[in-house]
């Protein structure tokens, strides 16, 4: 039977490294990494995992922080609230996003995955270091692993999957918080389990899915699942910083007398500490996510051995090539430039959204009326958003031309989150209606003060259009 060990004596790789020679699954067990980087990555990491498990229990403007109420169509972030007259803003975002993680790739690498992408922080940060402190280090794990069912490993294997199931099962909870509200899952999680059964199931049923990608699927997921790790290989070249080794300087390995051999000293210690099992050493692979664990472990073993760091480091295969620091060159200055751009494009479009949004469209299959002597009117439909999380009042005046607004019913007002429908009049004198299809522009004000303004057209006799 194959075993890891043995497979990290092949530099040339014909599968992932996770599968045997006879397609079964290689666990891995890296050493926890320690160093500089894996510090910082930390302080993210647990940031990142604090506010996804606290930001649906925070208010603020009287509304939580995040909401994604899918079914109601609804969407709150940090404050503002968004519908689907916004859906243009949301797609707008989610291009920006998708292009800002192409460019930041072409030029940075997968440092996405390796610092931020849910799947590593969940599994580095939260499943394997209560790994570490049930199982023991990397060694005590893979003689666990090797030793045959007693009653403390059994103690063990139900300790450790028993704080996977209660995990993944609040941390479905957490997501069920950010769609419905956590008033609304309060109201779901009362008379559990006999009232509400169906939405028990599906929990569960989610847990399960959580559970399973964490316990036992997990690094696999980004080489076997996930797009991104798939299209890194198109979107790289020699010019993207990464995390690379520097043959040059290394090769060839083995200790003894510089100059004869390289810096390497060939302890595999980059190895030990990698979550994906590659050495780095064969140059960029699938499974590298950048997590910068063999970039600590490199220095840690060139400190003790008293050469400079950096065997390993963020580099371009060019700059290695050649010799050289990574240089910003005009590439990265100009694709920066438009990350930031975009960045600061999508931030203004959301800033100068308006809190209400009012649209007039005159009513189908209707034409234009008489209205008393010496006008004519025409029938519009009237939708008014409330974004706030106040209730508005609004006025509507002409701007252009001169006329008469009617709005049927009670005045227009919206309470918080609501949809006010309407439908109104518009009346102009027969001297103003030029053509069969007039220019309209209506004038939307709150508390005196101009905050939109709309087009429209108002309908008059075909006779007009054969005027001389």
């Amino acid at each position: 039977m194959e075993t890891f060990e043995d497979y990290q004596e092949s530099t040339f790789r014909d599968r992932p490294t996770t599968f045997s020679k006879e397609g079964k699954r290689l666990w891995l067990f890296p050493k926890m990494p320690k160093g500089k980087l894996y510090n910082i990555r930390r302080g993210i990491a647990w940031s990142l995992l604090a506010f996804f498990y606290v930001a649906p229990f925070l208010k603020f403007r009287s509304e939580p922080l995040i909401f994604l109420n899918f079914l109601e169509r609804k969407f709150v972030l940090f404050g503002n609230t968004f519908y689907p007259q916004d859906f243009h803003l949301l797609v707008l975002a989610v291009i920006t996003l998708v292009v800002f993680i192409v460019l930041f790739t072409v030029i940075y690498g997968r440092i996405f995955c390796g610092w931020v992408c849910p799947q590593t922080i969940f599994l580095e940060f939260l499943y394997r270091p209560i790994e570490y402190l049930i199982d023991g280090n990397s060694e005590k794990q893979q003689e666990l692993a090797q030793h045959d069912m007693d009653a403390i490993k059994a103690l063990k294997r139900i300790l450790k999957h028993g704080i996977y199931l209660v995990i993944s099962f609040f941390t479905i909870l957490t997501f069920v918080a950010y769609v419905t509200g956590v008033d609304k899952l309060g109201e779901i999680l009362d008379g559990w389990p006999l009232q509400n059964f169906g939405i028990l199931v599906g929990i569960l049923a989610f847990t399960g899915v959580h559970y399973f990608v964490f316990a036992w699927f997990r690094e696999q997921v980004c080489t076997m699942v996930c797009p991104y790790g798939r299209l890194q290989g198109v979107m790289l070249d020699v010019n993207t910083i990464l995390v690379a080794y520097d043959y040059k300087r290394g090769e060839p390995r083995g200790k003894g007398e510089r100059g004869i051999k390289g810096d390497c000293i060939n302890c595999y210690s980059c190895v030990a500490v990698c979550p994906t099992g590659i050495d780095i050493r064969n140059g960029t692979q699938l499974e590298c996510i950048n997590c910068t664990a063999c970039i600590d472990a490199c220095n840690s073993v060139m400190k003790r051995v008293k050469k400079p760091s950096g065997l390993i480091r963020f580099a371009s295969e060019k700059s290695i090539s050649e010799g050289e620091k990574v240089r910003f060159n005009a590439r990265v200055i100009a694709y920066s430039a438009v990350l930031v751009g975009m960045l600061v494009l999508i931030t203004y479009l959301f800033t100068v959204r308006g809190d209400v949004e009012t649209t007039i469209i005159r009513s189908q299959g209707t034409m234009f009326q008489e209205y008393g002597q010496d006008s004519y009117s025409n029938l519009y439909n009237l939708q008014m958003v409330n974004k706030t999380n106040s209730k508005v009042n609004v006025e509507l005046k002409l701007l252009t031309p001169e006329g008469e607004i009617i709005i049927m019913g009670d005045s227009l007002q919206a309470a918080k989150d609501e949809v006010a429908q309407r439908n109104l009049l518009i009346v102009l004198k027969k001297t103003d209606v030029k053509s069969s299809n007039n220019h309209l522009e209506i004038g939307v004000y709150e508390a005196g003060k101009l905050i939109d303004k709309i087009s429209s057209t108002f309908v008059g006799p075909n006779s007009l259009d054969k005027q001389p």
